[in-house]
C-alpha cells in the first residue's frame, strides 16, 4: 500500500481531554497537510476545528456524541450531536448504552439510536452517523451475536457505520477478527477500525481485514514514517 493510498483510509481521532488548542491546532494542519479524509474531535471543539478546516472542504469533521462511555440519557445525546452539526460538524459518532448491546435487547439498542438519528437529520438531513460497539466486550465470551445484534441495531435505526471501539475499553481495542465480523454482519455499513492502532503497520493490517477506515491519533505520525509495507 503506498502513502497516497493509506492517506485516503486514514482518519485522525484528537480525543484526549487534555489537548490544549496550540496542540489541536497543529493536529488541523497535520490533517491539512496530507489530505486526510476525515478528522474525528469532542464536541467542544466542534467549532474551532469546523472553521479551520473550511480551507480544506474535502475534509469531513465528525463529532463524537457521548463519548467516551455512553452513559447519557439519549436526549442528552440527541442534544449533543444536534449542537455539534450546528457547529459544523458533517458525521457523529454516537457512543450507545452499551448495556443494550451485551443483554442483547435489540429492540433498546435500536430505540436509543433512531432518538439521535431523528434528531441529527432534523439539523442536517445528510449527517453520517457511525456508532461505536465496543467489539472487545462484546466478543469476550466469543459469541458473534452481540456484533450481529449491534450492527442490525445500527443499520435498523438508520446509522451509517460502525466503529469497533472507543479507545477506552480496558478488555482491548481493534482487531482483525472485529473488523471481519463488523464486516460480515453490517451489510449496508462503513466499517470503521479505531482503539490500539499505534503505527502504519497495524491499520494497513485493519485495512486489508475489511475496514474502510482507520482511526488513529497517530495518523499523521504514520503517513511521515517510513513504516509501510
Amino acid at each position: 500500500m503506498t502513502q497516497d493510498q493509506l492517506a485516503h483510509q486514514l482518519e485522525l481521532t484528537a480525543l484526549d481531554p487534555h489537548l490544549t488548542a496550540p496542540q489541536m491546532h497543529a493536529l488541523v494542519a497535520g490533517a491539512m497537510e496530507h489530505e486526510l479524509p476525515a478528522m474525528c474531535v469532542t464536541p467542544v471543539w466542534a467549532a474551532r476545528v469546523a472553521m479551520m478546516l473550511r480551507a480544506a472542504p474535502s475534509i469531513a469533521l465528525c463529532s463524537t456524541v457521548g463519548f467516551p462511555h455512553g452513559t447519557h440519557k439519549s436526549t442528552l445525546k440527541a442534544i449533543e450531536a444536534t449542537s455539534s452539526i450546528k457547529d459544523g460538524a458533517s458525521e457523529i459518532a454516537v457512543v450507545p448504552h452499551f448495556p443494550n448491546l451485551i443483554k442483547p435487547d435489540l429492540d433498546a439498542a435500536r430505540t436509543e439510536l433512531m432518538e439521535i438519528v431523528r434528531a441529527a437529520r432534523a439539523t442536517r438531513r445528510d449527517v453520517v452517523v457511525r456508532v461505536f460497539v465496543e467489539s472487545a466486550t462484546l466478543l469476550r465470551n466469543g459469541d458473534e451475536t452481540l456484533i450481529e445484534t449491534a450492527c442490525r441495531a445500527a443499520r435498523e435505526s438508520g446509522c451509517d457505520g460502525v466503529i469497533t471501539s472507543t479507545g477506552f475499553d480496558s478488555v482491548g481495542g481493534a482487531t482483525n477478527k472485529a473488523v471481519r465480523l463488523l464486516r460480515k454482519y453490517g451489510e449496508g455499513l462503513s466499517i470503521f477500525a479505531y482503539g490500539s492502532i499505534d503505527d502504519a503497520a497495524t491499520a494497513i493490517e485493519l485495512i486489508r481485514a475489511g475496514a474502510d477506515r482507520a482511526m488513529s491519533k497517530n495518523a499523521v505520525e504514520m503517513l511521515e514514517s517510513d513504516a509501510q509495507v
